[in-house]
């Protein structure tokens, strides 16, 4: 029989856990964070062109992308912090009710009878809850022992390729044959559906029995979601702020490309869109093999230190190409190694950020770490555009490869040692 204290939470009484068992538990996050982020790329693949047929400039599309950002922003270290106070069940959930009002609203704005601008901007808000991704994070963590949470968590890079390859192809094909409506409420429909999972097959909580005695002392008051001093507090934890600014700084220069990648794919690469789309399968179907496969692999050989050494070292290298690239065809020869970069500083830094803080702070840390990705979103647009216009493409590159040096440096200089096992 298992333990009380077991951080896996397998023999704790939660109905969900008893019903399906830890395998089917995991195994059905991994299919709810499929489903989610394949309505996210049919999100992204529609958006474009609902904002267009609106009558929208490019400045308006943009100030969209920023307050959806904002929001991702602000609302990732508070979601994890429900998600950790509330359990997987609840934060699972309300992360599907919120997309599906999101698709709802979307597939209002499309409607010619309603006021599509004020719908499409309204169907922004709910973003600040929608955090299906570190919420499965969450539950990947709390369900792995610490030697297997960076093979674990590598295997959502498949989540992630299905979702882009399939999101991308379902709304492409659905807008063309029967309008942009019909993605936003097939989209709707599977994110209702994944409510429903939710709520009655994951289990209400996946923490151990000392995680909860931890996040709420005996005769103690529960803390609130939106304590921010909790929240930064975490952050200073040993061994925590500096692998997150490694992984804030490292991925900055390539969010900041990835912000321009449209324009550059028009301006320098001279594709269309169809060719884009190519290109985008090609990054998703990458990141599927390299995330879920590849590092999978390296992670059962080599050390979490060393694989993270390694993603900087080859990032470096890639911003040299990149500085240099002068067509597509250039940039696909190095996009391997790009998300061998990004793949394993990711999983590396979620896997040693969680190791790092107790059992009952493993959402909030990955809300947090949820949050990078929304803050180059927010600050890149401007910064990229400022960048692209006076320098052109290889501004990128020189900025990734320099970046990257200098914190190659200091992990040379100064490693980090691995004072990462929680104390259950």
């Amino acid at each position: 029989m298992q333990e009380a204290g077991d951080p896996r939470g397998r023999g704790q009484s939660s109905g969900g856990m008893r019903a399906l068992g830890r395998p089917w538990v995991i195994l059905l996050t991994y299919v709810l964070t499929a489903m989610e982020l394949t309505c996210l790329f049919m999100q992204f693949s529609i958006i474009p062109y609902l904002s267009r047929s609106l009558g929208l400039d490019s400045v308006a599309f943009g100030y969209q992308q920023t307050i959806f950002g904002v929001l991702q922003l602000l609302g990732g270290p508070l979601f994890g912090r429900f998600a950790d106070q509330r359990g997987a069940r609840a934060a699972l959930t309300l992360s599907f009710v919120a997309a599906s009002a999101l698709f709802l609203l979307l597939a209002a704005a499309c409607s010619p009878a309603l006021p599509g601008v004020a719908l499409l901007f309204a169907s922004r808000l709910p973003a600040v809850l929608m955090h299906t991704l570190p919420a499965a994070q969450m539950v990947i963590t709390d369900l792995s022992a610490p030697e297997e949470r960076s093979a674990a968590l590598s295997q959502l890079g498949l989540c992630f390729g299905i979702g882009s390859i399939v999101g991308s192809l379902l709304g492409g094909t659905l807008s063309a044959a029967y309008g942009l409506q019909c993605p936003a409420l097939v989209a709707l429909v599977i994110n209702l559906l994944g409510a429903v999972l939710s709520f009655t097959c994951i289990p209400a909580s996946t923490k151990g029995a000392s995680a909860h005695a931890q996040a709420a002392p005996p005769g103690g008051s529960k803390a609130s979601v939106f304590d921010l001093k909790a929240i930064t507090r975490l952050l200073l934890q040993p061994g925590v702020l500096p692998v997150f600014l490694v992984k804030v700084v490292c991925s900055f220069p390539f969010g900041l490309f990835m912000v321009m990648f449209s324009i550059i794919s028009m301006d320098f690469f001279q594709l269309e869109a169809a060719q884009a789309g190519y290109l985008t399968s090609f990054f998703g179907i990458l990141q599927m093999v390299i995330q879920g496969l590849v590092i999978r692999r390296l992670s059962s050989r080599f050390s979490e230190e060393a694989l993270l050494r390694a993603s900087v070292l080859v990032f470096m290298m890639v911003g040299l190409g990149m500085a240099l690239m002068s067509n597509v065809s250039h940039f696909c020869l190095l996009l391997p190694g790009l998300v061998f970069s990004l793949c394993a500083l990711n999983v590396v830094t979620d896997s040693m950020l969680t190791k790092a803080v107790s059992a009952s702070d493993t959402g909030t840390m990955l809300g947090l770490c949820a949050s990078v990705q929304p803050l180059t979103r927010t600050l890149g647009p401007t910064l990229g555009g400022l960048l692209y216009r006076r320098f052109g493409v290889s501004i990128f590159g020189h900025v990734q490869f320099a970046v990257n040096f200098f914190v190659l440096l200091v992990l040379w200089r100064q490693p980090m040692l691995q004072k990462t096992d929680k104390v259950w």
